[in-house]
């Protein structure tokens, strides 16, 4: 069994597989990469099962040791990757040696990064999935939804390296500098709304909220007027866009509560999320209204490569 030891883990470093799936009945949210994207390609350029499980880095600010000589694939925001203090190009595979250090300092640009092993990391199953929730208190190294810990060893299945590295051809890298526009898919609680708090969302703009995490970004901008009509609390689906009292939109993400009453316009489009992921506080934040079916097929497509 090969190891890597968590040196550093800077400020959140989480064990990911795609997430808990089917069990919103029992209070368990999905979980999973918050930016699957990433997580696919880190996947994809090993040959790993799509399931695999990754580390998530947020931040940077983090560091591993190799114990064993491995494959590793990095995707995900630009996080200045160091291979024993040479850069280790982004949205690539490439060869790591046994007594090596593999640092990341803060985002160039992006916030999280993936980093998958050859055959995926071994971590315990905690309701089907070893995916980290902290809120929920589900996933990780020890089942108990914490992040690494310096000095804890995470393992994987010995393999054959390579030399020869691969990458992710640029027409598939997302340039995550770029302001974020975010394709709507209007729900049926959004005639509740009235057309001007409707006119407000397509035609303002709004900056990421400091107060954003894994569980839903925080949009700050022009508030809108919430439905006075009161509502049943109901599932809620991943990307929904509520608005709370305060008419500040919340785009739920994978560790969202699985029930909630605030009103909700609509779902931001499944393969838009990634992006969202990756956006820092003050990046600016558009509303379009998106076509359901084509962006289905969108979506299904991209399914339909990585093999979900």
């Amino acid at each position: 069994m090969g190891l890597i030891e968590v040196i550093k883990p800077g400020q959140l470093s989480l064990i990911h597989d795609f997430g808990r799936f089917g069990l919103s009945q029992l209070g368990l949210t999905q979980g999973g990469p918050i930016d699957d994207y990433a997580y696919s390609w880190a996947n994809f350029l090993l040959k790993n099962p799509t399931n695999s499980a990754v580390i998530e880095i947020t931040l940077g600010q983090a560091a591993f040791y190799i114990h064993h000589e491995c494959m590793l694939a990095l995707c995900g925001g630009d996080l200045q990757a160091k291979l024993d203090g040479q850069p280790v190009a982004n949205w690539s595979r490439f060869a790591a040696k046994k007594g090596q250090l593999l640092t990341f300092s803060l985002p160039r640009n992006g916030l999280r990064a993936y980093l998958a092993v050859k055959g995926g990391f071994e971590a315990p199953e905690h309701y089907g999935s070893c995916s980290t929730v902290e809120r929920d208190r589900l996933g990780g190294l020890h089942c108990d939804g914490k992040g690494l810990n310096a000095g804890e060893f995470i393992a994987f299945h010995q393999h054959q390296t390579i030399k020869r590295s691969r990458k992710v051809t640029f027409r598939f890298t997302p340039d995550y500098n770029l302001p974020l526009v975010l394709r709507l898919i209007e729900s049926y609680q959004c005639d509740k709304f009235s057309p001007a708090a409707k006119s407000t969302l397509y035609e303002s703009e709004y900056t990421v909220s400091q107060s954003s995490n894994r569980m839903g970004y925080r949009l700050e901008g022009p508030a809108l007027e919430a439905p006075s009509d009161s509502l049943l609390s109901e599932g809620i689906a991943l990307g929904s866009v509520q608005i709370p009292p305060d008419g500040h939109p919340i785009i739920l993400l994978n560790d969202r509560q699985t029930l909630g009453g605030y009103p909700k316009l609509g779902c931001v489009a499944r393969i838009d999320l990634p992006r969202l992921a990756q956006a820092k506080p003050g990046q600016k934040v558009f509303f379009t209204q998106g076509d359901r079916e084509g962006l289905q097929k969108v979506w299904c497509k991209w399914a339909r490569f990585f093999g979900y």
